[in-house]
């Protein structure tokens, strides 16, 4: 493959690999159950490795029915004790989970990396600084429910929160879930992806640590067995976030039980490129917003949609760009693109990739060299993509990026709109009046505008449509893990 006429070769780096010394694994890991780890039932045990390795890293517990049982038992337990305590108690405890992750966050991030894949740099810059952001905030909140809510009536813990989170940002997922379930007074458990089990693992030695009362939280581990067991088990609420398929069949699960239920699901995001909006800026946006994690993100940018009399100069931009971005070692601190996650999420990538070339799109892939070992994916592109091409109709959660073209605000509108998902957008233009006139239009939990992928624990985050309902962060991500007394919206089953 040519690099483009005029365009410097990307600069070499020496390499500046993290140390993993600051990690201690143990050769197995139980189920985190009334406060220690302890031996499934079930008897099996599961592998998790490194996916930029291929390397066994520890040995899991594989939760059955009768484990997640127990689990819920012991969430259902310390209940009482957890929400009589005083909430100014509560908060104490909260607080020392966010300390503590402080105190570990080189550890935490270094492990992250080593099981998902992700650049160490998005470990240490972004994941573990946020999880820990989200218990400092929704810890301010313990004792001042009363005055969250006006005029709802006294708000009270819904109960036992049953929490399944996915491996694209483990850490700061469990965070999102556990913090405000913890702040309002439930008791959790908790299932980590089969993928990355191993910093929900760590941050029930966290909890340990800041002593919170056993029962409180309970971390089962497992694949969808133990994730379905979970949904039918004795508890008040679940959680998800995953697939938009898997979502469908909780909703269908807990159906008619009483079950309270919030689903953070699926993405197919548009960012959109007016032609004032400057193109440079507006490329590392566009970079940001389908590259980071690998593309592993269901609010990922991963349909760009770029005004016409912009496009060439865009495309030439944004291919350069590529040029640069570093493929390989997430361990490495220059690494902008890390490691695919499993070997099935890497076939699902290739086999839709495979079908945009079948469908008549143009595909570009910088050069780069990918290690022998290891799951990976060259940054890709695709032009004349069509609404109709998988590819700009299918989640495909992988370093994939499909350009289509527009003409008028109206033509954007409704090309952004033509999908089922409705998780968030992204606008780029200079003009404050046309930010707001397109987001009062898309139909996305989030519209970014002039920037992407921003999060912040006071920020609620969710979707319309086929991107679930139900919101977590800020006071809406609070919402959900509380009932008011005289308010007519249920409480204890």
């Amino acid at each position: 493959m040519e690099r483009p006429a005029g365009v410097a070769p990307p600069w070499e780096y020496a390499s500046a690999p993290e140390s993993t010394d600051v990690v201690r694994l143990e050769d197995r890991y139980g189920l985190f159950i009334g406060g220690e780890f302890v031996e499934p039932k079930s008897g099996r045990w599961f592998p998790t490795i490194s996916p930029s390795t291929e390397e066994t890293l520890a040995e899991v517990a594989e939760a059955d029915p009768a484990d997640v049982a127990r689990a819920a038992d012991a969430a259902r337990d310390a209940l009482p004790g957890w929400r009589g305590l005083a909430p100014a108690e509560r908060a104490k405890y909260v607080f020392r989970i966010a300390r503590q992750l402080q105190d570990r966050a080189r550890e935490f991030a270094v492990l992250e990396t080593m099981n998902g894949g992700k650049p160490i740099k998005e470990s240490r810059d972004v994941d573990i600084p946020l999880a820990a952001a989200h218990f400092f905030y929704y810890a301010g909140w313990a004792d001042k429910l009363e005055y969250a809510f006006p005029g709802r009536g006294a708000p009270r813990a819904v109960g036992v929160a049953g929490q399944i989170i996915p491996w694209n940002f483990p850490l700061l997922m469990a965070a999102w879930k556990l913090a405000p379930a913890l702040a309002a007074g439930n008791t959790a458990v908790l299932k980590p992806a089969e993928t990355t089990p191993l910093t929900a693992l760590f941050l029930a030695q966290v909890t340990q640590e800041a002593e919170l009362p056993p029962g409180v939280v309970n971390i089962v581990t497992g694949a969808g067995e133990t994730g379905a067991a979970l949904v039918d088990a004795d508890v008040d609420k679940i959680a998800f976030t995953g697939s938009t398929e898997v979502g469908k069949i909780i909703r269908r699960s807990t159906a008619g039980t009483g079950k309270r239920l919030t689903l953070e699901l699926g993405g197919k995001a548009a960012n959109i490129v007016f032609e004032d909006a400057p193109l440079d800026q507006a490329v590392e946006g566009v970079v940001n917003g389908i590259f980071f994690n690998q593309g592993h993100v269901c609010c990922a940018g991963s349909r760009l949609l770029v005004q016409e009399p912009v496009f060439d100069a865009l495309l030439g931009k944004l291919k350069d760009r590529l040029q640069t971005l570093r493929v390989g070692d997430p361990l490495d601190k220059n690494t902008d693109v890390g490691a695919i996650n499993s070997r099935a999420q890497l076939d699902k990538i290739a086999e839709l990739v495979e079908s945009g070339v079948e469908e008549g799109a143009e595909i570009y892939q910088p050069e780069c060299v990918l290690p022998e070992r290891g799951f990976w994916f060259r940054p890709t592109l695709f032009t004349g993509v069509s609404q109709s091409h998988r590819i700009a109709r299918e989640e495909i959660f992988g370093p994939v990026l499909s350009i289509l073209t527009f003409r008028t605000v109206d033509e954007a509108i409704e090309k952004a709109n033509n999908t089922p998902y409705g998780l968030s957008a992204g606008v780029w233009t200079e003009k404050g009046s046309r930010i707001l006139h397109m987001a009062q239009r898309l139909r996305a939990g989030v519209v970014w505008a002039n920037t992407f992928n921003r999060f912040d624990p006071t920020s609620p985050f969710g979707g319309f449509k086929e991107s679930g309902f139900g919101r977590e962060g800020g006071l809406h991500g609070l919402e959900p893990y509380l009932a008011f007394d005289g308010g007519g919206d249920g409480g204890d089953r």
